[in-house]
């Protein structure tokens, strides 16, 4: 029996949510690095903890996890709604939190409450990074579908 080469296959659907996750820890670890680096000049210092960034990446992966499997990869949503503010407050209520616990920005409150909010316009600038991007893509696979039509039709014409 001949494999259908044209569905996708359950492997080919697990690397695509995997590289989904690979994508949101690398995306949402960098702009934590940049805010935490802020920080730390802020404090007159160029020196962060080793730690820090792995008690980070640990945590942008853990979240990409939730986010794929548990929160509807709301970031990928098409239209936000309730469930999509829903998913961007429990994810930035997780990083700020074990932001504090881990003493990422020396268990300073305000600093915390601003690492919520710089997390929030982080989600928000994402959400509108993909829309964009779902447009893009939408309107190159319009245009070649067109220019299959014409192609096919150009063919059927010569009687091929």
């Amino acid at each position: 029996m001949k494999k259908d080469n044209r569905k996708v296959s359950l492997w080919e659907r697990y690397l695509t949510k995997e590289i989904g996750i690979e994508f949101k820890a690398c995306l949402y670890f960098f702009a934590i690095l940049f805010f935490y680096s802020m920080y730390r000049i802020a404090l007159g210092s160029l020196e962060a903890s080793i730690i820090h960034m792995a008690e980070m990446i640990f945590t942008c992966y853990f979240i990409g996890y939730a986010q794929v499997y548990l929160l509807w990869n709301f970031d990928e949503a098409d239209s936000v709604g309730a469930r999509e503010v829903a998913g961007v407050m429990i994810c930035t209520f997780i990083y700020s939190l074990l932001s504090y616990l881990f003493s990422w920005f020396d268990k300073n409150i305000y600093v915390t409450l601003g690492f919520a909010a710089y997390l929030i316009v982080t989600y928000v600038c994402v959400i509108l990074i993909y829309k964009t991007k779902r447009n893009i893509d939408d309107k190159k696979l319009n245009e070649d579908l067109a220019l299959f039509k014409t192609e096919h039709k150009k063919v059927q014409d010569r009687g091929e």
